[in-house]
């Protein structure tokens, strides 16, 4: 698959999620492939709503602690999945971030 970074597709989409969110902001910024554009939205998309929530959740008194811990293990995993399916090529979505992600690169 051609790529505008001159990269294969798969090598992009696993930098969309290496870097988080910024990754995924700057590919999807310049690239024009729409596996990359995938995987960049859905990272993006993903890693600032945990982002979001497991701050959110370190002012939920006595348990706060656990969710915030609970959402930073569903990131890790999350980020390993997603590295490990756009490395194999697979326009892998995550359930609820897949589909936030595909609507929001849909034209208007």
């Amino acid at each position: 698959m051609k790529t505008t970074l001159g990269l294969p597709a798969n090598v992009e989409g696993v930098l969309a999620y290496l870097f988080g969110p910024l990754g995924g902001v700057v590919l999807l910024l310049i690239e024009r492939n729409n596996f990359v554009r995938f995987h960049a939205m859905q990272s993006t998309v993903t890693f600032i709503c945990l982002w979001i929530l497991a701050g959110i959740s370190r002012f939920v008194p006595f348990v706060g602690w656990i969710l915030m811990g609970l959402v930073n293990l569903i990131a890790i995993a999350l980020w390993i999945v997603g590295i490990y399916k756009a490395y194999c090529g697979e326009f892998y979505k995550f359930p609820f971030f897949g589909e936030l992600a595909e609507s929001l690169l849909r034209p208007f």
